[in-house]
């Protein structure tokens, strides 16, 4: 059990995958300056966890968020001269909010590393990445084709689990389906789920082509 920073944020964020934000919070200020006050730039960390109610900012602000969340490092840092910051943050691994002290300038939380379940073997977790990486193919595909170009081009890890997050991130999916993802306890699920949720895109855009999504997320993949 370790105590980190905590950032609720209206959006779901998965380990091994590169994240931008905008920082112009005040509370969230003095985060960065406090992370950037660090020396050294691996233990530059925070949870960051998705709201379930309520908003980022505002006179309500947040009513509650979820517990399972990602542990970020803070990798790049801009300031400008108003205070506010564009970084870049990687996702590092997956945790569980715990106790959460909400007393100081900004939250922060007592949470436990969430590992993997590892009941499948090797060769049926390999299996399920094919499958789901073919499926994937076909989905950006039919994409590119409705939108007249190109779309979440590049290659994608082949580690089951890094692949599960890279396309829980890039693929066209709601917040909460992405909580669920990363909730899920092992690489096989999120697979067998990513596999389902591809297909019903893909069907919808046949139906009706004018539905999906035209804004890809703006995420990128990151072996770091």
């Amino acid at each position: 059990m370790t105590s980190v920073p905590v950032f609720p944020l209206n959006a779901v964020l998965f380990p091994g995958v590169v994240t931008p934000l905008h920082i112009f919070e005040d509370r969230y200020r003095a985060l960065m300056r406090d992370l950037l006050a660090i020396r050294d730039p691996a233990d530059r960390v925070f949870a960051v966890v998705a709201i379930r109610e309520g908003y980022e900012v505002g006179d309500h602000g947040m009513q509650s968020m979820h517990r399972t969340g990602t542990l970020v490092q803070l990798t790049e840092s801009e300031r400008y001269d108003d205070g506010t910051f564009d970084i870049e943050v990687t996702g590092r691994h997956r945790v569980v909010l715990l106790e959460v002290d909400g007393s100081g300038e900004y939250m922060r939380a007592e949470c436990d590393m969430l590992d993997d379940a590892s009941d499948a073997d090797e060769d049926t977790v390999d299996d399920e990445a094919a499958r789901t990486l073919a499926t994937f193919e076909q989905y950006r595909d039919q994409l590119s084709e409705l939108r007249g170009g190109p779309v979440l081009a590049g290659p994608m890890p082949r580690d089951p689990t890094y692949l599960s997050y890279s396309l829980a991130a890039t693929c066209l999916l709601s917040q909460a389906e992405r909580q669920e993802l990363l909730e899920a306890g092992d690489a096989a699920s999120r697979l067998a789920m990513l596999r389902r949720s591809l297909r019903q895109e893909m069907r919808a855009m046949r139906a009706i082509p004018s539905l999906p999504a035209t804004e890809v997320a703006r995420t990128r993949w990151s072996p770091n």
